[in-house]
């Protein structure tokens, strides 16, 4: 009797690992009901947390479009009480921080175009505006006595020229921005000479100039100058500002001068500021990717270097409460690379860096108030799990496990509060013991959800031809039936160093819709993808096409051999690089049905010229179109070079 009792809830939970309870399918238009929490802000006594909920709404502008917006919620982490809006503008809102007494929160909103910064008064009333800045503001800081605030800001190298404040000298910078006949940046200062299209050369120029300034033509200073829609052809430079909390006040520059700044947060003391930028006088600022690490006063004097090396960036500054130690990533600028995570002494130098062994890409460094240990979350085997480093052991322990993703926390002395996608929910906020043993929710924005059903996942590995393990995943029918066979969708990711698994956000959507339909669907973390440290991240290197597509079919395959699949019934679609890799595959592979890619990469040579991603060119095949050697590579790499082979019906999304 015991066994059949076994078997019966073996079979139960084997049926309930396909698809979870409920009725109603996954429709195209519960896209539009998906609410996701992100930007958490703690209390400093941890009793509420501030976060932006992400909704999508009709577009007032065009009644047959929607849009996405964010606006700012509040809840108390005793879980006695349902989340609160707190801003309700049509604009939006976003960045919330709280000031140190808790009774105030500042956030940016969009105004003219441009982000500002606004006041909320926990006391009640109307958002009050604190700047109104020709340059915007972002990134709020409060500092440690709630007096300041610090923030960011992006200017043009127009309006640079014409600011005596952020430029000291009043004159052009010392790197060239490399127009051909201009010695240096000679003559792009505003002239008095004469404009006119039948002058001398200084003339002809002028009326040029003038074109330009009518928008009649549009002059390309930068080399990262595209967009996803458009093109930005002006140089911006992103520098640091303080502002008093009082409304209106007039802001300060900390930074000066035609350079990069970001990450600005005050020392503990407030004395001074770390932040992160360039400040390589020589090099154009598109061909410096260094990054640096530095301090200064307050007030924007005594500036200097903590940290930063040729050919290495060093970013995401994390003070400890104590203000002795400094966190941060740092790596090479060149080539494919997973960035390191350091700690130093703030009053150190490179020798006395402490580099910890974690090969995944982190984020979100965040110190507990005791300084024990410094949270992160990285993507890893298909999760975005928290991490927590043991500062004095030097260990990095994993708190949550790979079947979630982790998008946003933040911690107090007692609690963590965080917002986290997994199957049985796109997006919720839970709160936390500081071990994530005892996790209670805070929301139920998808609760709709509990009613629909929902195919569940199913990892599985093998191992490939270099080696590497691949991991990939099966989502059967939501309506599956044993000794049924049932239509397949092969979804790939981009990047090609992006990484799904259940928690990736961005495809819950998508990989419900498509069971709901029912079709099953298959993706994997071929080489190259992020989330599986370096020797797999450079695994693709000069291989974008037949390598990937060994994994990615191998995946398949595997699949296939489960016997659910009908084989006449198979499509496989992808965007981005996964559009090019659809292409690759449908030129050496005819088992597919249909195929389509969306915003896809085809000639790789072409892409280097007119993608915005242009990077990946070098940094994977190890030069340019224009050398021969590298030339063969991309051409070899190319799906348009056996366009001739492609039988499948193909749709383009582009």
């Amino acid at each position: 009797m015991r066994k059949t009792y076994s078997l019966l809830l073996l079979l139960i939970n084997l049926q309930l690992l396909h698809a979870q309870n409920g009725t109603e399918p996954i429709r195209v238009t519960d896209m539009l009901k998906i609410k996701r929490p992100d930007n958490i802000a703690l209390t400093k006594d941890g009793s509420r947390a501030a976060f932006t909920l992400n909704t999508i709404n009709p577009d007032p502008s065009n009644k047959n479009d929607y849009k996405y917006s964010n606006q700012i919620y509040v809840v108390t982490t005793d879980g006695l009480s349902s989340p609160r809006q707190l801003t309700t503008a049509g604009e939006g809102a976003s960045q919330p921080a709280w000031s140190p007494d808790g009774k105030q929160l500042v956030f940016t909103r969009t105004v003219d175009s441009k982000s500002q910064l606004f006041l909320l008064s926990m006391e009640g009333g109307e958002p009050r505006q604190l700047t109104k800045h020709a340059y915007g503001a972002s990134n709020p800081v409060w500092s440690p006595d709630g007096k300041k605030i610090l923030f960011s800001g992006s200017i043009t190298y127009k309006d640079m020229l014409k600011d005596s404040v952020l430029n000291v000298k009043d004159g052009l910078p010392a790197w060239s921005l490399e127009r051909p006949g201009f010695n240096k940046n000679t003559g792009l200062m505003d002239s008095r000479i004469k404009a006119d299209p039948d002058g001398n050369l200084e003339q002809v120029r002028a009326w040029l100039s003038d074109n330009e300034k009518d928008r009649k033509a549009v002059v390309i200073n930068k080399l990262n100058f595209q967009s996803e829609t458009n093109i930005s052809p002006d140089l911006n430079f992103g520098h640091i500002f303080i502002i008093n909390a009082d409304t209106m006040a007039v802001p300060r520059a900390i930074t000066k001068g035609f350079a990069r700044f970001a990450n600005a947060d005050f020392t503990p003391d407030g004395k001074s500021i770390v932040f992160s930028g360039d400040l390589d006088s020589i090099q154009h600022p598109d061909r410096s990717l260094e990054s640096e690490i530095f301090i200064a006063d307050a007030d924007g004097n005594n500036l200097r270097k903590i940290v930063g090396e040729e050919g290495k960036s060093y970013s995401s500054p994390g003070i400890s409460p104590s203000g002795k130690w400094l966190a941060f990533q740092y790596g090479n600028t060149s080539f494919v690379s997973v960035p390191s995570l350091g700690i130093m002494p703030v009053n150190g130098s490179a020798k006395d860096i402490v580099t910890i062994p974690f090969d995944r890409s982190k984020s979100n460094f965040t110190w507990s108030p005791d300084e024990k240990f410094l949270y992160f979350t990285a993507q890893s085997n298909g999760g975005a799990p928290l991490y927590r480093l043991d500062i004095k052991t030097k260990k990095v322990q994993q708190l949550a496990d790979f079947d979630a993703g982790i998008s946003s926390f933040d911690i107090s002395n007692d609690k963590i509060v965080f917002a986290k996608t997994e199957v049985a929910n796109p997006g919720e906020i839970y709160v936390a013991d500081k071990e994530l043993k005892v996790i209670k929710p805070l929301s139920s924005f998808n609760n709709w959800v509990k009613v629909k059903k929902l195919s569940i996942p199913e990892k599985k590995t093998f191992t490939n031809e270099k080696g590497l393990s691949i991991e990939y995943w099966t989502m059967k029918p939501a309506g599956f039936e044993p000794g049924k066979k049932y239509p397949v969708l092969l979804n790939i990711h981009g990047g090609p160093s992006a990484m799904w698994g259940p928690g990736e956000a961005s495809m819950w959507h998508e990989f419900q819709f498509f069971c709901s339909q029912g079709y099953g669907v298959v993706y994997c973390n071929p080489r190259g993808s992020g989330g599986y440290g370096l020797e797999f991240l450079r695994a693709n290197v000069n291989d974008w096409g037949a390598g990937p597509t060994s994994d990615v079919l191998g995946s398949l395959d595997r699949a296939v051999s489960e016997n659910w699949i009908d084989t006449s019934k198979m499509v496989v679609s992808g965007g981005s690089y996964a559009g090019y890799l659809v292409a690759w595959i449908i030129a050496h592979d005819k088992r597919f049905k249909a195929a389509c890619s969306q915003r896809g990469v085809y000639d790789l040579a072409t892409f280097f010229g007119e993608g915005n991603a242009w990077r990946l060119v070098p940094n994977y095949f190890g030069g340019y179109p224009w050398q021969p050697e590298v030339r063969k590579v991309l051409d070899r790499e190319s799906p348009i070079s056996y366009v001739s082979n492609i039988t499948t019906p193909y749709l383009i999304f582009h």
